[in-house]
């Protein structure tokens, strides 16, 4: 499948405040990548999470948090899928980086020179060596992503991101990316736009770096994720500091919320057809730029696939009839009162493997528990539909019908 690339550009001021736009661009996921080449199988039989810590838990210093054995993924096959990212530059003089913006994480950060596994080789790695402004901490972390665990020294340096710059920002330098994972991505690193509770690093994440340090003076970012496709013009865009008005229809509806470590908040139900619900007595959500699937518990995405014709595949993928489309059922997700309906055309993706074209599920299940419950992933395939805006200032998210080209 197609996924989401970002391309930096500076585009001037909006008020009052530094306005950062940046476009982006689709390029081919990871997950379509094996499937193309035959690997895909073999690789989700490797990395399922609790395989993968005990395997590599002798690389990692004794009592890192994140290889606790059952320990619920902080991302399950997070980067499979989606693969937004852009430009930054870490150092004086500054050293480019390729990072995915991800909604779901807070961490930063890059491989370092010093990075001894084979995905490091095949990315820029950062030369500490070469900077003025390196600050060396030298604390250890670990970050266990699903379909990667990596282990890094955490330091300080100035960041920019196009023409907003940010000085001492923590960032991780990761020394070992065990596993095939992070060999196949697009992108170098990781910036993460979640709350500070979900850090993995010490320190502030960049957006609570920018608002301290009076880079954006309003506490906002959004996202539109357009259907284009043509290598000429922008396929939607990051803002950082504010939204675009002329990128949704209507209001804005808000809603708070609910734990301040994911973008997390409360879904009132999941209804196929209008008449079936999945989470009646209502549930939580975690809106997640960073995976471009929705993803909710096994019992209820079983349900949906039963109830959408869709069959399974020895990879945990579900097929629908690609000549059946136009007649599947839409699905409605309720947030704060207001309802959010896909078409088949918007929750299917559509994926070619040689000269067929086959259709795949935009469903996916993973089981995530939090203090309220069971979590759902909000991915890109309800992003690319809802105009999306995250306010650090009032704690909520904030959806409106996305404006796209007729």
């Amino acid at each position: 499948m197609w996924t989401l690339v970002l391309v930096l550009l500076w585009t001037g001021a909006w008020t009052s405040s530094a306005l950062l736009r940046v476009p982006l661009k689709r390029v081919r996921s990871i997950r379509s990548q094996l499937r193309v080449d035959g690997l895909l199988q073999e690789f989700l039989k490797e990395h399922r999470p609790d395989m993968f810590n005990r395997r590599y838990a002798q690389c990692f210093p004794p009592g890192t948090p994140s290889l606790r054995l059952g320990r619920s993924s902080e991302k399950i096959y997070n980067f499979m899928d989606a693969q937004y990212y852009g430009e930054i530059t870490l150092g004086t003089p500054g050293q480019n980086f390729s990072v995915v913006f991800d909604t779901g994480s807070s961490d930063l950060w890059v491989p370092s020179t010093y990075c001894v596994s084979h995905a490091c080789a095949s990315h820029r790695r950062f030369k500490a060596f070469d900077s003025s402004s390196f600050y060396h901490d030298g604390r250890t972390f670990g970050i266990h992503y699903g379909s990667g665990h990596l282990l890094g020294v955490t330091a300080r340096e100035t960041l920019k991101i196009g023409s907003l710059t940010t000085i001492n920002q923590e960032f991780g330098e990761s020394v070992y990316e065990p596993g095939s994972a992070f060999v196949r991505a697009k992108f170098d690193g990781v910036l993460g736009l979640a709350y500070p509770a979900l850090a993995e690093i010490l320190g502030n994440p960049v957006f609570d770096n920018m608002l301290a340090q009076k880079v954006v003076e309003e506490p906002v970012f959004s996202f539109f994720l357009s259907r284009r496709t043509s290598s000429g013009s922008p396929e939607g865009e990051l803002l950082l500091g504010g939204k675009d008005e002329a990128l949704y229809i209507g209001p804005i509806n808000w809603l708070p919320v609910t734990a301040k470590g994911y973008w997390q908040i409360k879904m009132e139900s999941v209804s196929v057809q209008g008449a079936i619900s999945l989470c009646p007595r209502g549930c939580q959500a975690i809106v997640d730029t960073g995976t471009s699937l929705i993803a909710g518990p096994t019992s209820d995405i079983i349900s949906l696939h039963q109830l959408i014709g869709a069959t399974p595949t020895n990879m945990g993928e579900f097929l629908v009839d690609c000549v059946r489309m136009s007649s599947l059922p839409h699905v409605t997700f309720v947030l704060g009162g207001t309802e959010y309906t896909l078409t088949p055309e918007q929750y299917v993706r559509k994926d070619a493997l040689g000269d067929k074209e086959f259709c795949f599920s935009g469903f996916q299940a993973v089981d995530m528990v939090s203090l309220e419950g069971p979590l759902w992933i909000l991915g890109d395939v309800f992003l690319t539909e809802f105009y999306s805006v995250f306010d650090r200032g009032q704690d909520r998210v904030g959806f409106a019908l996305a404006k796209h080209p007729v």
